[in-house]
């Protein structure tokens, strides 16, 4: 069993923590206080060819999986999770959409421009009313004369009004009742005729990226909007938020990271009663802990990449990898904090910033109370939800 990363993944890693160090990491402290998009940093990105990351050289990507997504995605987590959800959201959620379940025409039309960095998909699912019961869509789609119509609402979306959105996947009931087998995904343009991109949410966490409402009142689209099949809307995000999970995992590994090394330089120079203070048992052995988490985490995360590159089923791993991931965060976070004390919760400090964004990752793509019932009902309980 060989826990290396390939010399070329060994490269591709230096190449981006460089990136990371050298261009985003830069001013991240500064648009999180601002709530501001990065979107420089983000053409910096698509120059780099981190769009096309998981997307095949037919479309102009690098046909890459989700290892090589998992190492970029660690990096830029250490440095600014902001810039890394969008990159995670962008590729992971609505172009992974596009490339699993759009017809050649729809992938032709779009992935191009999406590996290209120059547009973006976002993946609306969650709605005001549903939150973790994604099944329980109360948008609709009907059939209209040439195409459908959509109303309806959703809440809560990554990149759904970044300068570069150029498109919504958006997921709204088609049958009577809706439910799990009642969903179907649609293709929106991003200006269409009845959608309104509402204002940016003032947030705690990944203050950076943009999250927002979006409103359907007579949204017309075209027939040609509905993608894959009819109904099957439901277990083609449950399939895409998988993988989803694993880039979630990976982003939190990259700010535990953070937490841990700021905490070891912190301990090494901060001298109190005549001896740096990591020469005390009780900072020591908090390290000794993150270290232990992000350890495991790591394993776990790319664990779970290595069975979703190779083909192999990884429902509960990829459970596994973003619940102990988003849990090694948080602590990390919180107890990299304590070792700072005052200059750990001052706004300035990287580790308050961490301490925000922590929490979120144990929320997004599926709560961490969803994960463990996950894990129970493939260890064979009875569970249901």
């Amino acid at each position: 069993m060989d826990f290396d990363l390939t010399e070329e993944q060994r490269a591709f890693q230096t190449v981006v923590r460089a990136f990371a160090d050298d261009v985003i990491a830069p001013g991240a402290g500064e648009r999180d206080e601002r709530h501001a998009f990065p979107l420089d940093q983000v053409r910096a990105m698509a120059e780099l060819g981190l769009f096309g990351l998981p997307f095949p050289a037919a479309y102009g990507g690098a046909d890459a999986g989700c290892m090589m997504t998992c190492i970029a995605l660690e990096e830029l987590g250490r440095v600014d999770q902001s810039v890394g959800i969008t990159l995670s959201a962008a590729i992971g959620l609505g172009g992974s959409m596009i490339l699993r379940f759009g017809s050649d025409a729809q992938k032709g039309r779009w992935l191009p421009a999406i590996a290209a960095g120059e547009a973006i998909a976002s993946f609306a699912l969650t709605e005001p009313g549903g939150g973790t019961d994604a099944a329980d869509a109360a948008t609709t789609a009907t059939e209209v004369d040439g195409g459908w119509r959509i109303d309806g609402a959703k809440a809560f979306i990554t990149n759904a009004g970044t300068p570069l959105t150029a498109l919504h996947v958006v997921t709204a009931a088609t049958e009577p009742g809706g439910g799990a087998a009642g969903l179907s995904s649609f293709l929106v343009p991003a200006h269409v005729d009845g959608l309104v991109v509402e204002a940016p949410y003032r947030k705690m966490s990944w203050r950076a990226s943009d999250t927002r409402g979006l409103a359907f009142d007579g949204c017309r689209v075209d027939a040609d909007a509905l993608l894959g099949t009819r109904g099957r809307g439901f277990p083609q995000s449950l399939e895409v938020l998988t993988d989803a999970r694993i880039t979630i995992a990976a982003l939190a590994v990259g700010l535990a990271r953070s937490c841990l090394e700021a905490s070891v330089a912190y301990a090494r120079e901060r001298s109190a009663f005549g001896r740096p203070i990591g020469a005390n048992q009780a900072i020591a052995l908090k390290i000794a802990d993150m270290r232990a988490a992000i350890e495991t985490a790591r394993l776990a995360t790319y664990r779970a990449a290595w069975l979703a590159d190779a083909g192999r089923p990884h429902v509960a791993e990829a459970s596994l990898a973003k619940l102990v991931a988003s849990e090694a965060a948080v602590a990390a976070a919180r107890e990299g904090v304590q070792i700072h004390g005052g200059l750990g919760v001052i706004e300035e400090s990287p580790l308050a910033r961490a301490y925000r964004d922590a929490k979120v990752l144990e929320i997004g793509e599926g709560t961490n109370e969803i994960h463990r019932l996950i894990l129970a009902r493939d260890a064979g309980l009875p569970v249901t939800f």
